[in-house]
Order: C-alpha cells, then sequence, then structure tokens
C-alpha cells in the first residue's frame, strides 16, 4: 500500500529541523510531523517569517510544537550561529530534513550550508541514537533527508552555470548524502555495536526527489526553453502536484517505521521508491570522496567547521 502521512505513528519526544520550512514542500513536512506531536524547529531567515509559520500550522494543528530557527544559507556564519544556537538549547535530535533550495543558485545556498550544518549536528545525533538503542529502540530512528532532484542529471562534469549549477548543487547533494551514509549507516563502522563507545551511532541517510510540486522553488529562476517545454507536457497532464503530497517522501524517510534498514543510504522517488533512477556521477564513489574532501578543506580553511 502507497505511503501516507496518516499513517506515521506519534512522534511525541523527537527533536527534528526542517530547512525551507517557510513555504512549499517543507511549510508542509513540518506540519505534518507537527501534526503527529514532534518537536519541530523550522528554520527562516527572518523572525517574522518564522512567526507566521507557525501561527499558520497552529492554526491547522492547535497542539503544534514549534521553535524558529534563524538561518540565512547564504551566509555559512549563520548556518554556524544557528547550528551553535540548537544546540545549547536541545539534547538530542531525531531527524534533519535539508530540504532548503533554489534554482539557479549559488551553490553555497544548496550543497555547502547543508554540508555545514550537518557538520555540527552530527555529533548530537549519534549521541541520540545512542540513547534511542539504549532505550531499547529498533535501529533507524536517527535520520538525515537531503532533497535533491532529477535536476541532478543536468550536472556538467566541468564549469556550471545557471540551470547547471542547480543540477551541480542537488548532484551534491546525493554525494554528500552517500559519504555521510558511509560514515554513519547501517554498514559503517559507527553502527557496530562491538564496541560500543560515545563516537558511536546509527544515521539513516537518504536522498529524495520529489517530483515536479507547486512550489516556489523556481520563482527566482529563469528557466531555460528547453526545462519549460518538457515541464509543459507534465502540467497538461496532471503530472505536477501539490506540496503537501510533494513532502511525503520527505516525510516517509524522516520519520516512517516502514522505512527498510537496506535502503538506508538510498535515493527515493515519489512516492516513497526507494528505486529512484540516478545518474552515473551519482553513483560514482570516486567523485563523492574527492567532493568531501575539497568541501572538508574549504570549510575548514574558512573555519566554518573544524576537521
Amino acid at each position: 500500500m502507497p505511503f501516507h502521512p496518516d499513517t506515521l505513528p506519534s512522534l511525541a519526544g523527537k527533536v527534528s529541523i526542517v530547512t525551507g520550512a517557510t513555504s512549499g514542500i517543507g511549510f508542509h513536512t513540518v506540519a505534518r510531523l507537527a501534526e503527529h506531536n514532534a518537536h519541530v524547529y523550522l528554520r527562516a531567515r527572518t523572525a517574522e517569517k518564522g512567526a507566521a509559520t507557525i501561527s499558520l500550522i497552529q492554526s491547522l494543528y492547535a497542539h503544534a510544537k514549534l521553535s524558529v530557527l534563524l538561518m540565512d544559507h547564504v551566509q555559512l556564519s549563520s548556518v554556524v550561529d544557528a547550528a551553535t544556537k540548537f544546540l545549547s538549547l536541545e539534547a538530542r535530535l531525531d531527524g534533519l530534513v535539508n530540504n532548503v533550495g533554489i534554482m539557479a543558485t549559488p551553490f553555497a545556498t544548496n550543497y555547502l550550508a547543508h554540508w555545514v550544518l550537518c557538520s555540527h549536528l552530527v555529533p548530537l545525533m549519534l549521541s541520540t541514537a545512542r540513547q534511542a538503542k539504549e532505550a531499547g529502540e529498533p535501529a533507524g530512528r536517527v535520520r538525515i533527508v537531503n532533497l535533491s532532484s532529477a535536476g541532478h542529471y543536468s550536472a556538467p562534469k566541468r564549469d556550471a552555470s545557471g540551470m547547471t549549477r542547480y543540477g551541480q548543487s542537488k548532484l551534491a547533494n546525493i554525494l554528500h548524502m552517500k559519504t555521510l551514509h558511509r560514515l554513519y549507516g547501517p554498514a559503517s563502522s559507527s553502527s557496530s555495536t562491538t564496541p560500543f563507545t560515545s563516537q558511536n551511532g546509527e544515521i539513516w541517510l537518504s536522498a529524495v526527489h520529489p517530483g515536479l510540486v507547486l512550489s516556489n522553488l523556481g520563482a527566482k529562476a529563469k528557466l531555460p526553453g528547453l526545462i519549460k517545454a518538457l515541464i509543459a507536457p507534465i502540467r497538461w497532464a496532471r503530472g505536477v502536484m501539490d506540496a503537501d503530497r510533494g513532502c511525503w517522501t520527505s516525510l516517509f524517510c524522516v520519520a516512517a517505521p516502514e522505512m527498510r534498514r537496506e535502503d538506508a543510504g538510498g535515493y527515493f522517488q515519489r512516492i516513497a521508491d526507494a528505486k529512484g533512477w540516478q545518474s552515473a556521477m551519482a553513483k560514482d564513489e570516486g567523485i563523492a570522496e574527492r567532493l568531501e574532501g575539497r568541501t572538508g578543506e574549504e570549510m575548514a580553511s574558512g573555519g566554518w567547521v573544524r576537521l
């Protein structure tokens, strides 16, 4: 039976962060998690936007437990400040949905900001995974979801510009997920129970292509004629989903108990299909390794992380 968010169990006691949360897929991801009693930190660029989002969601679900996490993905200093703020407030983090993204945008917004955010939050997520294990909960209660796109097929092998830059960032989201999966997923040394130390823990990773969704993603992008031509017949055939349905795969990957351990590290397409189509570059472990190494060096040299 296809996944539906109404089947999610109570998430009471769980804490999640969703970026890109004031509109579109991110908004509905927050709303659905809050509906099921998770405490959700929603990323917003301004306090006003955050407050308006909370007000709207609580008009739908009066019991929603929500907090604003101020963050501007264009400014890495803002990302570090937000992570530091969160770590001062919470002793656990069960789910992280790296949702924010816009088309034809600087690489930092769609990839580097999420990379830095994960670097600061993964230690807490490992700790949360250990807490879950010690409490006798099944594996896979701590998860990270990177929103990607079929647009990753447009990633060029060399210089990028415009929409190809978007494809490049979406490819990077997949490769980053696979690196984290290698480090912390079910088959990693981190998930080992012998010995089980303060450095161990199991995190389930996934990348998601939500499908063609009515959202604000391309609001500031000038789409090439070819892209418009490809989208037009899909719209005509009503293959475009609303933003609520567009978030269902993200919800499945971050919170559904039906997700299988062997599907961790996968590229999911709508709805909750673990066998998403990936480009050859998305499957290239060598590219993933080089990207991780270069990103780590650049972010460390900028003072955004410590390696």
